[in-house]
């Protein structure tokens, strides 16, 4: 496929490529960093012990540091990201050199974030492993930490040089990894085309199947879709990016109380749920609209309920949101499917009852 370019500036451009091997990457290494001699390859446990190797020695005329974090979500840490700063500092990487973030949503956005500080910005390519990352969290430019168990509370905007997706990785990765990627597809089609949501419900038997033209034109659409909206708002000043947060408010309240049972794209999933819920409770979208939006989650394998005696804990996590001003609450909701609008105020007891309408019990 031909690289799909992401213009966030006159003169800031990267380009994504959709391949299905990483045989592209020393090219990419030696054309967009031609000053590049020190070479640190970041990646976690799981991705690391089936592609660093490979990846490794197709680097052999670099100075290649390799280091490994634990796999999860507890990896995307400030200690972790001044820990990778040592090792930049002893190994005296240079302005010129370059970090590549090979693995998924965690290990691009430390990647990125510690590639952000380091002399004021190194070079950074990332290798996308997941398809949550290949679909949402490596494009865009955003990079961060969790902070006191807060989802991306330090961070900064920051590009990466070149995005290179192998789709073979995910023949690789867990079903329960591929479906919640997944949910950010859905999010693309909820907030931007419902042409492509109807398309992705047409076509459940072979994006569960990963059949690579189907996979390959997903995942492109997905990434259209977010370009579309990045390169009108590429730092959050205008509103327009703020739409790619549909279903991460409350989603990030479940993933911030509830994060040892649930991955990040599966509260996503649920986040949606929430979302359209509100969007129904508010006149927005039919009752049926709202039922079948929760009900096309679970052909995917994705939660649409939780279980839990702390929807408080999660309502009281959503003031870190960092939508919110002026202590109103602010959530992306939806107009219909293929439409979404950032409502400022929303009435917190109709949060607090979204919270309570994912919550299974028993006699429901």
């Amino acid at each position: 496929m031909e690289p799909i370019t992401i213009t966030e500036k006159k003169n800031l451009q990267y380009d994504i490529s959709i391949t299905s091997d990483f045989e592209s990457l020393p090219g990419l290494v030696s054309e967009l960093c031609p000053n590049t001699v020190n070479i640190l390859i970041l990646t976690d446990s799981n991705v690391g012990k089936i592609y660093l190797k490979d990846i490794k020695a197709l680097l052999k005329g670099y100075k290649v540091t390799t280091h490994t974090i634990p796999a999860g979500e507890a990896s995307k840490s400030k200690d972790n990201a001044f820990e990778i700063l040592d090792i930049l500092y002893e190994k005296g990487f240079a302005r010129s050199d370059l970090l590549i973030s090979l693995g998924g949503g965690v290990v691009s956005d430390l990647g990125g974030f510690v590639a952000s500080l380091y002399m004021r910005g190194i070079n950074h390519i990332i290798c996308a492993t997941t398809l949550l990352a290949m679909a949402d969290a490596s494009v865009g430019g955003k990079t961060a930490v969790d902070f006191h168990d807060k989802k991306n509370l330090i961070g900064a905007f920051y590009s990466p040089r070149h995005i290179l997706m192998n789709i073979n990785t995910l023949n690789t990765l867990p079903d329960r990894l591929y479906f919640a990627g997944f949910a950010e597809i859905m999010k693309a089609g909820l907030l931007y085309d419902e042409k492509f949501y109807m398309w992705l419900i047409e076509n459940l038997y072979e994006i569960c199947e990963k059949k690579t033209e189907t996979v390959e034109y997903m995942l492109s659409r997905a990434i259209e879709i977010k370009q579309a909206i990045v390169e009108k708002d590429p730092y959050e000043q205008k509103g327009d990016r703020m739409l790619l947060n549909l279903g991460h408010t409350i989603g990030h309240g479940i993933e911030s109380v509830m994060g040892d049972e649930y991955i990040h794209g599966e509260c996503v999933s649920l986040g949606c749920v929430a979302a359209a819920y509100i969007s129904y409770k508010m006149g927005h979208i039919t009752s049926d609209e709202c039922y079948e939006i929760r009900d096309m989650f679970v052909p995917f394998n994705l939660p649409i309920s939780i279980s839990t005696d702390k929807t408080e804990d999660i309502f009281n996590a959503l003031k870190f949101d960092k939508k919110n001003t002026s202590g109103k609450l602010r959530m992306v909701l939806l107009k219909k499917i293929g439409k979404a609008f950032v409502c400022d105020d929303v009435d917190k007891e109709l949060v607090r009852e979204a919270i309570e309408e994912l919550n299974f019990k028993e006699e429901d």
